[in-house]
């Protein structure tokens, strides 16, 4: 057995421990949880949770268009309701709030704790509104490179991972955009805004969290 397998191995096992370990935290904080091993898996599995019928909202997430989820949706018939698409004369602020009433809402998260909390961070707050109340259901899709140890990674991770990439993808003005570190900026294109800790499933909201073997989105 050649060092290359077993160092393979030892990086799988790690892997493994702490993906079991947050999926185990996540249901002790009552959310439904699941694993997928591949993002084909995970879009699969996500369409089994979705009723045919159901209008479903989507947030601004890279990682739901990765999985290419929404082609899904559309193609089998749900109405889909999305800001980065809105329909013809109609703004996408006015399509943020249809987002925040439809029966399904679609997100990731910008970092899962391995002790079972969501965080996330918005320059609007529509995604993170939508994820505490209004839709009944919320499925929650993360790649395992959102996966952290606690709230302080969790908040640095957003701080210096995710919103660095996101600012640069969305070409704004803000210092992170450039320099790729966070300065705690006054920048009026600033996208850090509003941090939502989730430390238990919302009571009167149905969460569902979809970790995937594999990196996605930011």
């Amino acid at each position: 057995m050649g060092w290359c397998y077993l160092m393979h191995e030892a990086k799988e096992w790690y892997r493994d421990q702490k993906i079991q370990r947050t999926l185990a935290t996540l249901k002790k904080n009552g959310f439904q949880t699941f694993f997928a091993p591949t993002r084909r898996d995970a879009r699969e599995k996500a369409l089994s949770l979705i009723p045919p019928n159901a209008v479903v909202g989507v947030g601004g997430s890279i990682t739901i268009r990765e999985i290419n989820l929404i082609d899904s949706l559309t193609t089998r018939g749900n109405t889909v309701v999305q800001h980065w698409l809105p329909p013809p004369g109609e703004d996408s602020v006015t399509t943020m709030r249809k987002e925040i009433s439809s029966d399904v809402f679609l997100a990731s998260s910008n970092a899962v704790t391995e002790d079972g909390k969501l965080i996330n961070t918005d320059g609007t707050g529509n995604r993170i509104a939508a994820m505490i109340f209004g839709p009944r259901k919320v499925i929650v899709i993360a790649g395992i490179n959102k996966i952290v140890k606690d709230v302080a990674e969790a908040i640095q991770r957003v701080k210096n991972v995710a919103a660095p990439m996101n600012a640069r993808r969305l070409n704004i003005n803000t210092p992170c955009a450039v320099t790729g570190v966070c300065t705690d900026c006054d920048s009026s294109d600033r996208i850090c805004r509003v941090t939502t800790i989730m430390e238990k499933k919302p009571d009167q909201t149905d969460v569902t969290v979809i970790l995937v073997g594999e990196e996605l989105g930011f």
